[in-house]
């Protein structure tokens, strides 16, 4: 088993472009139906114009919006937030059906994300692979 170890000698670990970013939305999208659902990467103040990647999408005819980032800074796992409201939502079967579809979307679009950062990462060069305790 190996691990992957990022060192002073190796320097700080890749950061995705905003550019990039909206490459693998393109990418979801082409392979993709949503319904509709717009999706939007936020263009957001770093050094060096690199984004942390917070990727936004907001279904038609809806208020909600579904937050996508890594979770941290160095962390291709990525987490996503709904946030909250404060007053209740009422909704027909069929309007709850589609909020149903808008969140699975939501997921496979950050599970996509998450597979292309860490396949980014790893191809990098950025990072060094280092034996484990006990491994080869």
């Amino acid at each position: 088993m190996t691990a992957v170890a990022a060192g002073p000698e190796v320097g700080f670990p890749p950061r995705r472009t905003r550019a990039l970013l909206e490459s693998w939305v393109a990418d979801f999208e082409a392979a993709t139906h949503l319904d509709g659902a717009r999706i939007h990467v936020a263009p957001q103040e770093d050094v060096g114009d690199l984004d942390t990647g917070l990727v936004i999408m907001r279904p038609c005819d809806s208020e909600l919006s579904v937050y996508m980032q890594p979770r941290g800074f160095d962390d291709p796992l990525w987490e996503l937030t709904i946030p909250g409201r404060d007053f209740d939502v009422t909704m027909t079967p069929l309007e709850l059906g589609g909020l149903a579809a808008v969140v699975l979307d939501a997921s496979r679009l950050c599970t996509y994300l998450q597979y292309r950062s860490l396949e980014w990462d790893r191809e990098s060069g950025r990072r060094r692979r280092v034996s484990a305790p006990g491994g080869s």
